[in-house]
């Protein structure tokens, strides 16, 4: 049974079909890339999977479990992480205390409040802030530190849900090349070894051509491609939408 089932997904906003009865799956243990051009529907999509857009019609469903419609907390209960194009953590709490906020809330200890709550889940933090390359940094500001390490915290805050699925949009934005390849090796690495599943867009192609197990394409609310990275770049549809009909695949962003 794959982790994540979608089954005739769509969306409209007014007149404008952003998503077209989409359906696809990502098993435990793989990388799944969603690429398309700017207003393909990748967004939209993932709103939808997450719980911040209800569908029109269609299917969701976690390790066989309907999540249609769920809220994004109740989403994120069930074992679904996330990580954002534009970070999202607490520039003024330390690297350790953001994963500290998120583990209290895995383990449903919300109304532990500081300063007690900072003496909860240190160990298990400096363990997740160590699996990412942050060890070092546990005691520093969020809000000092480089935004490639802001990327790999924000991965420690969603590891620290012991998520089933994680979505990523966007996670090596503002990266540079060789930030964003270490970042993806360091995901692949970690997805891998756990069994967790992953849904990513991405705009660099070297990097979803790099990690990716599978690449899925939308254009225009439209699932024009689902394949493995080799055959995927070698479908005239995906070529045409990148390269306006040239006869290779090459970067998008």
């Amino acid at each position: 049974m794959s982790v994540l089932a979608v089954r005739d997904l769509a969306k409209a906003f007014g007149g404008v079909q952003a998503v077209r009865d989409i359906s696809f799956a990502v098993d435990s243990g793989e990388l799944l890339a969603l690429i398309g051009p700017n207003g393909a529907g990748k967004t939209t999509c993932f709103n939808m999977l997450n719980g911040q857009l209800r569908p029109d019609h269609g299917s969701v469903t976690l390790d066989g479990r309907e999540i249609t419609g769920l809220k994004p907390r109740a989403v994120w209960r069930l074992g679904v992480g996330r990580t954002f194009q534009i970070t999202a953590t607490f520039g003024s709490m330390t690297v350790r205390e953001n994963v500290q906020i998120a583990l209290i809330s895995h383990h449903r200890r919300a109304f532990s409040f500081w300063p007690r709550a900072r003496d909860l889940y240190g160990a298990e933090a400096d363990a997740l802030l160590a699996r990412v390359g942050m060890a070092e940094q546990a005691d520093r500001p969020a809000a000092v530190l480089a935004y490639g390490d802001l990327k790999r915290l924000e991965l420690a805050v969603a590891l620290a849900n012991a998520p089933r699925l994680l979505l990523m949009d966007e996670p090596t934005a503002g990266m540079a090349p060789k930030e964003r390849v270490e970042l993806m090796a360091l995901v692949a690495g970690i997805v891998r070894a756990e069994g967790i599943a992953v849904l990513f867009t991405e705009h660099d192609m070297d990097v979803v051509f790099a990690h990716a197990d599978r690449i899925i394409v939308l254009n225009r609310g439209e699932l024009i491609a689902d394949g493995k990275p080799d055959a995927v770049r070698a479908d005239p549809r995906v070529q045409q939408v990148y390269l306006g009909g040239g006869s290779t695949f090459g970067h998008a962003g």
